[in-house]
């Protein structure tokens, strides 16, 4: 079937295939170095209790069979091994049907992490990699030329992520229609980057022009990826640079760098370069490639309905393999930043005096004078949900008082989510939780005080707390 292939596509192929190996990487390589103090087995939100409270039918996966740390350790370093191998093109020398299970084991690795995950890995990312991810699987190697229906498919999914993050900006807070939500964003942000100071000093009309060149990007830009090259080549690079944008300007795991994945898949380079010889597709190829194309297309009913909904939902899968999803981020903008600040004391008995010292985060604000790092695309678990913990205690609820717990045994595991410990030699005898009110310095201040943020104390997170009887003890003042 000479429709079934375009030859034209064999470097965007290529390129998207390794840009996605090392989000696979990057995504594997933050599950094995996290996991232990997150979901391990004396983590703060153990698989094992998780596996007890649920079925197969919640979210099949490896460890449904076989759960402890050492194995998911193995299933973890084991895909960090299978992206190394795909980062350096080990498909293109083999057959077909060994790149293709290639490309399946890293999806099923990953799918089972997520099933497990919990809280941790409740973000559109992690969805978006394993859609992504499941594609891939079908779309061939240097063997063969990139098939059509593939193509298209890895399109939908770029449509459906910039399309359904337009409109739940236009829906959601009115600050996108009146193109003012960039005023805050930059400063209130999960996690500022370097940048985001600095960005967020740019004048006022140039936030308006971001927020309305968001606007065109995310809901006129994408329909125009459906139309004959070179309009769609074009309309991809234009996602390109605003993803470049996303990325110079915060940090969001490795959302933009795949996004910015998919958008390459779709650039016809047979505009720049020539495509090599290859071979026709075997025919049990082209009946699985349809097979999953009609999957997928049955499997988008809900996701599109979604789409077109006055009740719109983000980042929400509608089936347990996280086939086919819906994205989006920032429906709403905080105006104020909150931020938990955590800190302990070796005092045993508390008083008026009690000196008490701050736990740094890895990501997160903390000390004012520490300039933001960029971390993505590798992604802070602990230091993304102390964001949410800071605007809704409930949220934290599950996993913080774990955390706190282990904050008291000074535990090896959860200390190394931390940038610093300021017990280094003997856990502290008490820990409490503040809320701050952070927003960034003005220039004036920054050259004056080396200050990049000016906090002021809001209310108590949590109260002083002890190790007791009963493990956490709120500890009373003398």
């Amino acid at each position: 079937m000479e429709w079934f292939t375009a030859d034209g596509y064999w470097l965007s192929r290529l390129i998207f295939q390794r840009a996605l190996a090392a989000v696979y990487l990057v995504a594997f390589l933050a599950a094995a170095l996290q996991f232990r103090a997150l979901i391990g087995e004396r983590g703060m939100l153990p698989v094992p209790e998780f596996l007890r409270r649920t079925g197969w039918r919640d979210g099949p996966g490896l460890f449904r069979l076989h759960y402890s740390d050492r194995f998911f350790a193995l299933v973890a370093w084991t895909g960090c091994a299978l992206a190394v191998a795909l980062l350096a093109g080990v498909d293109s020398y083999v057959p077909l049907w060994a790149a293709m299970l290639l490309w399946a084991l890293p999806w099923a690795l990953y799918l089972s992490i997520v099933q497990v995950g919990q809280t941790w890995y409740g973000f559109g990312w992690e969805s978006l990699l394993l859609e992504t991810g499941f594609l891939a699987v079908f779309l061939g190697n240097a063997h063969t030329a990139p098939p059509v229906l593939v193509l298209w498919l890895l399109r939908w999914v770029l449509f459906r992520v910039e399309f359904g993050a337009g409109l739940i900006k236009i829906r959601g807070d009115e600050c996108w229609r009146r193109l003012t939500c960039l005023y805050f964003h930059h400063e209130t942000q999960p996690m500022p980057g370097p940048l985001s100071w600095f960005f967020h000093r740019l004048p006022k009309p140039v936030h308006r022009a971001e927020v309305a060149a968001n606007h065109v990007t995310q809901l006129l830009v994408p329909v125009l990826l459906f139309t004959p090259q070179p309009v769609a080549s074009a309309a991809a690079g234009l996602m390109v640079v605003t993803q470049l944008w996303l990325v110079v300007s915060g940090n969001f795991a490795w959302l933009n760098w795949l996004t910015i994945a998919l958008a390459l898949s779709a650039v016809d380079w047979s505009l720049f370069t020539a495509p090599p010889a290859q071979s026709a597709p075997p025919l049990w190829y082209e009946i699985v490639v349809m097979a999953v194309t009609a999957l997928v297309v049955l499997l988008s009913y809900r996701p599109a309905r979604n789409l077109v909904s006055r009740r719109q939902v983000m980042n929400r899968s509608f089936d347990p393999l996280h086939l086919v999803n819906t994205y989006g981020a920032f429906g709403s903008i905080s105006r104020v930043r909150l931020e938990v600040v955590v800190e302990g004391t070796d005092e045993q008995a508390l008083h008026e005096g009690t000196v008490w010292r701050e736990y740094g985060f890895r990501g997160k604000p903390g000390d004012p004078r520490r300039m933001p790092r960029q971390f993505a695309p590798y992604h802070l678990r602990l230091d993304w949900l102390m964001w949410f913990a800071a605007l809704s205690p409930a949220y934290a609820g599950p996993w913080f008082g774990p955390f706190v717990e282990r904050l008291l045994e000074n535990d090896r595991d959860t200390l190394r989510l931390l940038r610093h410990n300021p017990f280094p030699d003997a856990p502290p005898a008490h820990v409490r939780a503040r809320v701050y009110h952070y927003r960034y310095t003005t220039w004036r201040e920054l050259r004056a005080t080396g200050r990049w943020w000016h906090r002021t104390y809001v209310r108590d997170f949590m109260p002083p707390i002890s190790l007791g009887p009963a493990r956490l003890s709120p500890t009373r003042r003398s």
